[in-house]
């Protein structure tokens, strides 16, 4: 089977699906941008963008279309002069969000292609309008309304779809959440596990902290509010109150992943700083900006709690990293986090706007490490019961692409091929992938 992926940023999420694709001997080949890293033994070619004076000014409201426009017309662009080099595949896998699929179907209309789902934005009920602290002023909100124009497009040409999160596939529009398979890109909780010895060292501090001693950790791509840095940082002053000798580590950079940076400039670090003035006791709390990864997962290893806390939005694998590495966690009450977490099962879950009943678990938890152990034997049982990459996760994923490459979308009936009886069974061209779950409208615990 020829497999093509597309994505701005390949590998993306598509690393250890590819490994497994060539393992059993499947052809692959990649389309990114320039900057994309790439990845050894796939054949990568890169499209090429216009330097931004060559773009011609667009309205400020369309800029964001016209922008993903342009990656739809260089893909394309690339398929019709690379020809030779890139035959027709069996399956195509992207990411919709770029806009690199946009005109995929007039290139090869008959090749299923299965989109990353990863989330839709959401007028009510998601990020956007969640924190009162920063408001969707009506501009932002009509901004945002057309932003989704890219992403709704993208399911009139959909065959399926795989989200992550039963939450995440959610945010898909109704009429086409039959098409969602709900597979998470997998934990290797092989690796990522817990290990005695680990340890986490603060060179520049002389500190070196191992299991059984008072650290909170908090992990996020940047420090920003979306990831509640904000409500965490705002719980510290209470926190090193109540546990005069708790250190935190907070690992992410300093720039804006997701939100926006400050309207007065700076980054939220110095503004949430400058905030607590005199109010925090700095030599217990350290930075250490981004960490290698295996650094990452002994700071998990040695904690006694971590700290995940986000706006309702895309889940972080930190956190089931964290949880595979049988930390204890206490996270927001925010899907799909609460998709997760049992709160009092696996782990600990607090309002996203209460840092001081943060403060107060973090407490609680820091007293008594050994009353909350349970909780995160719980929570790497939770990820290796329903997050494995090995045993679940590509399994699923492989059975899906088989599945689609067989024709199964083109008889569930997408518009283009015939609808599926409604009791037929599953098979390789049945209605639905054998063993995969789909997005039925509900958020199971995975375990």
């Amino acid at each position: 089977m020829r497999i093509l992926i597309i994505h701005q940023n390949f590998p993306g999420q598509y690393r250890h699906l590819v490994g497994a694709l060539l393992a059993r001997g499947n052809r692959v080949q990649a389309i990114a941008a320039p900057h994309a890293p790439g990845l050894a033994r796939i054949p990568l070619l890169r499209y090429h963008l216009p330097q931004p004076d060559a773009v011609p000014a667009a309205h400020g409201w369309a800029q964001d279309f016209q922008i993903k426009v342009i990656r739809a017309e260089a893909v394309i662009q690339l398929l019709r002069e690379r020809s030779t080099a890139l035959p027709r595949p069996d399956l195509i896998l992207g990411h919709p969000g770029w806009g690199e699929l946009l005109a995929i179907k007039d290139h090869w209309g008959d090749v299923p292609v299965l989109h990353q789902l990863e989330f839709v934005y959401q007028l009510q009920g998601g990020d956007a309008d969640f924190d009162p602290e920063f408001p969707l002023l009506p501009e932002a909100r009509s901004r945002l309304r057309l932003r989704r124009a890219t992403q709704l497009m993208a399911f009139h040409d959909l065959d399926w779809a795989l989200a992550p999160t039963h939450w995440q596939a959610s945010t898909a529009p109704k009429e086409f959440r039959q098409r969602v398979s709900v597979i998470h890109e997998g934990i290797d909780t092989t690796a990522i596990a817990p290990r005695s010895g680990s340890e986490v060292r603060l060179a520049h501090r002389k500190l070196r902290f191992q299991p059984g001693d008072e650290v909170v950790s908090f992990v996020a791509r940047n420090l920003e509010p979306y990831r509640g840095f904000h409500t965490f940082l705002r719980s510290l002053p209470l926190l090193q109150r109540l546990r005069p000798r708790a250190h935190v580590i907070l690992v992410g950079a300093e720039g804006v992943s997701y939100g926006a940076a400050p309207a007065a400039g700076g980054s939220w670090k110095q503004v949430l700083l400058a905030e607590l003035d005199d109010q925090l006791d700095l030599s217990r709390i350290h930075f250490v900006g981004q960490v290698p990864h295996p650094v990452l997962h002994d700071l998990f290893r040695v904690c006694a709690c971590h700290v995940y806390l986000t706006y309702p939005f895309v889940l972080s694998w930190s956190l089931l990293e964290a949880m595979a590495c049988g930390a204890v966690v206490i996270g927001s009450d925010t899907p799909p986090v609460a998709e997760v977490i049992e709160h009092g099962r696996n782990g600990l879950l607090v309002d996203f706007f209460a840092p001081q009943a943060l403060a107060e678990q973090m407490a609680a938890v820091l007293a008594d490490p050994a009353g909350h152990r349970q909780l995160g034997e719980a929570a790497r049982a939770t990820v290796v019961e329903g997050f494995d990459l090995q045993r679940i996760c590509l399994p699923r994923q492989l059975e899906l692409v088989d599945w689609l490459a067989g024709g199964g979308a083109a008889s569930r009936g997408n518009g283009r091929g015939v609808p599926a009886s409604p009791g037929a069974t599953p098979s390789v061209r049945g209605p639905y992938p054998p063993q995969v779950e789909r997005w039925a409208g509900r958020s199971p615990q995975p375990s």
